[in-house]
């Protein structure tokens, strides 16, 4: 389990470990702040794409291979941009680091070859918890080495990451898709089954839209913070963090009473609380409580109810066809970014008025909600599967 959390976490610092960053990455490249941007928009796309080729590979090859292949990659793209000497070079080796997103798709199906759906999402709540921990000190570590050593200094902590990670794998980490497909044209023989499959894509559509409601916050928070209420910087990265504590609940929630109460049950309540809370919030505000701590509080409900659903989803979308685990992983993954940037895309153009922080709650507990509906429905089709 140790390494399993260890490969999701360096997953998610990939991302966000080297963001204070951008600006002297500009300044350091003589390129422009948008096109440094790049390095996040462009990594998003890849490792999409990435997820979706990766999922099917695990099925086929096994999940071991797949996740050391992405491990290879990342080290050497960090050590490619650790010497790049112009953007473009910078550009492609930061879009190659995407290989590391093996390690957070195919953990997952790793939990779920080893264990039944129930039992499969208290541990992925329990990695959830320990890797949530990323999102919050990701940030202020990369900050902390660029203030010390420059920004090349994240990409040498990348590097030496991803070759200890690599070794670890290497020594620890078993092969656990025991029925791999014989052939390409045996696994996707297979596939409109998956396709066809209406609990599939109910699963997918709650994980899309419940981690919608997180991009929608990311995408809209520094501006009303900032722009509306006039936080400084640094108050605003305290409250964009509420969410990940409310998230680190939830997680500790699930892996202590999913086996109890029961997968779908608890993703229900999770989304009861990310749609719910926003609205409450969106209403205190309406009634005249403006104030900061009232949208980052509706934050915190978001990460909770996360917490509480994630876990079993994931299990769930792995669960319609146990043999194409890593496929079902890898397309809910891709399809999961994809939806997130497109959120937190719409969100930020239309916050930006006197309205901003109610129209930012409602947009959470919209997105919250569809996620909800599809929980419903998935209620709905397992209470028929015995009558079938």
């Amino acid at each position: 389990m140790t390494t399993l959390v260890l490969l999701t976490g360096l997953a998610v610092l990939s991302l966000n470990m080297f963001l204070p960053s951008l600006r002297q990455i500009a300044v350091g490249l003589e390129a422009d702040y948008a096109l440094v941007s790049l390095s996040i928009g462009g990594y998003l796309a890849v490792s999409s794409v990435l997820q979706i080729i990766m999922g099917p590979l695990s099925d086929l090859w096994g999940r071991r291979p797949v996740i050391l292949i992405g491990l290879v990659m990342f080290t050497l793209a960090s050590i490619g941009c650790l010497f790049a000497d112009n953007i473009w070079v910078f550009l492609a080796f930061r879009v190659a680091q995407g290989g590391i997103v093996s390690g957070m798709v195919l953990s997952r199906a790793i939990v779920r070859d080893l264990h039944e759906p129930d039992e499969a999402a208290r541990q992925l709540g329990i990695m959830g918890m320990a890797m949530a921990l990323a999102p919050l000190l990701g940030p202020m570590i990369g900050g902390l080495l660029d203030q010390m050593f420059g920004w090349r200094a994240n990409f040498v902590a990348y590097a030496v990451m991803g070759a200890v990670m690599l070794v670890i794998a290497w020594r620890d980490l078993g092969e656990t898709n025991t029925q791999p497909s014989a052939t390409f044209t045996a696994q996707f023989k297979t596939y409109p089954t998956l396709m066809r499959d209406r609990a599939f894509w109910a699963w997918t559509i709650c994980l899309v839209f419940s981690i919608g409601g997180f991009y929608a916050f990311m995408g809209g928070a520094p501006l009303v913070g900032e722009g509306i209420y006039g936080l400084t910087p640094a108050l605003v990265g305290v409250g964009m963090g509420s969410i990940s504590s409310g998230f680190m609940l939830g997680n500790y929630l699930t892996g202590r009473y999913a086996g109890r109460i029961g997968r779908t049950r608890i993703v229900i309540i999770g989304r009861w609380f990310a749609t719910l809370g926003p609205l409450a919030g969106a209403l205190l505000l309406g009634l005249g409580l403006n104030h900061p701590v009232v949208l980052f509080g509706g934050a915190i409900f978001v990460g909770l109810g996360n917490g509480l659903t994630l876990p079993g989803a994931n299990a769930g979308v792995m669960s319609v066809n146990p043999k194409l685990a890593g496929s079902a992983s890898g397309l809910s993954g891709a399809l999961t970014v994809a939806g997130g940037a497109v959120f937190a895309s719409v969100t930020a153009a239309i916050v930006g008025g006197a309205l901003g922080p109610i129209v930012l709650l409602i947009a959470m507990a919209l997105t919250s909600g569809v996620g909800l509906l599809a929980a419903l429905y998935l209620q709905r089709l397992e209470a028929q599967m015995p009558r079938a």
